[in-house]
């Protein structure tokens, strides 16, 4: 194979697997909170499972950065992959929680597929084997991420992959991957708290969470909340077409807060709908808005800090926001327990803290140009 059609092949296949890793994601982000309420798991526990496996995702993202290119990138890949898929047959199969508690946690259509369980009640499967049917599914998918990842080129390796063994290998590749930040140490680490604050925020309500509320509530059936989670993730992809002309209208950190905000008030008024179809449309609302601020945020990153050093800004932000994210969802579980449920209290909490990092990230870097801005002027 030609160097250039390997890297061709090789891009297509890195797509191809991303795009069936979000497809399972999106299907377990709907199915998972209902399958386990639906075993009679209270909402404290489940919240409490989630923020587990947002602490495994923390761990397994640092070693990623420390070892992948030790390990191999196409090794590390499949053994992640396998791991997902580990955790389907793990969540399908197993009902005990302290085991659901130590299993590895490793889009649009997978949310649109979570309502394949009330489509096989019809034909007679009863909803809780279909609910566990969809463990299967993302477990399946996972398999398929790993045979894609397999068929990658020695090209997507680094060079010196051999070279790297014992500890000293190891000290090699964390300074290849994460060289020591410099001159943009302050800034990274102003970025890194307060990107770090919205995601704690954005745990409240991550999409699990999300689903099990409206389950809960209004006592929406699972094929209408596969179609809402659709729309919502569909409204959410397309939303990022527009980021692009807006941030060279605008700026990107005007398009960080300006899009930030008002999805944030809509997602705290949410809970205050009276009914489903309010909350509901308040939510698609709010989605067109919601994820702009991820491109922005992260050319804004890069474009603020020095060259040299922005592998280092993106492993410190991507760390700082994993952490963030992975203590609240044990907090969203005891809030969504019967007593409190009306008052929907992960929703007033994310979007009142997600408008005081606005504010914060607005003040604070409202001033700071950025290099190619400060060379225009002169």
């Amino acid at each position: 194979m030609r160097p250039d059609t390997a890297g061709t092949h090789d891009a297509r296949l890195i797509v191809a697997s991303r795009g069936v890793r979000q497809f399972a994601y999106g299907l377990l982000a709907v199915v998972l909170g209902v399958s386990l309420k639906n075993d009679g798991l209270p909402t404290t526990a489940i919240g409490a499972l989630i923020t587990v496996s947002l602490i495994g995702d923390f761990a397994d993202t640092y070693a990623i950065g420390l070892f992948a290119d030790r390990w191999g990138r196409r090794r590390t890949l499949a053994g992640l992959a396998i791991l997902m898929a580990a955790t389907g047959a793990v969540f399908g199969l197993v009902r005990a929680y302290p085991l659901l508690l130590v299993a590895s946690l490793a889009g649009a259509l997978g949310a649109l597929a979570a309502a394949l369980p009330e489509a096989l009640a019809r034909v007679g499967v009863a909803q809780a084997t279909g609910l566990r049917l969809m463990f299967g599914v993302y477990a399946l998918a996972a398999l398929v991420v790993t045979l894609l990842v397999t068929r990658l080129s020695p090209r997507v390796e680094p060079a010196d992959v051999a070279g790297a063994a014992g500890a000293a290998g190891v000290t090699s590749a964390r300074r290849r991957l994460v060289p020591p930040l410099g001159r943009s140490r302050r800034v990274v680490l102003t970025l890194s708290a307060l990107f770090s604050l919205d995601a704690f925020a954005g745990g409240f309500v991550v999409q699990s969470l999300m689903a099990l509320f409206f389950y809960l509530r209004f006592g929406v059936p699972l094929a209408t909340l596969a179609a809402l989670f659709f729309a919502a993730n569909l409204i959410t992809a397309l939303s990022f077409l527009a980021v692009a002309p807006i941030a060279r209208r605008i700026g990107l950190l005007n398009t960080m807060v300006f899009t930030h905000l008002p999805s944030n008030v809509l997602l705290a008024l949410v809970p205050l709908m009276p009914a489903f179809p309010l909350a509901a449309a308040v939510l698609l609302l709010r989605q067109t808005f919601s994820q702009m601020d991820v491109p922005s945020r992260q050319t804004y990153t890069m474009a603020l800090v020095a060259p040299e050093e922005r592998t280092a800004a993106a492993s410190v932000t991507s760390l700082a926001r994993r952490a963030g994210s992975a203590s609240s969802p044990v907090v969203s579980g005891v809030l969504l327990q019967p007593a409190l449920l009306a008052l929907g209290l992960p929703f007033l909490l994310a979007g009142a803290l997600k408008v005081v990092q606005d504010v914060l990230l607005w003040r604070i870097f409202r001033k700071v140009k950025l290099p190619e801005e400060a060379g225009s002027r002169h």
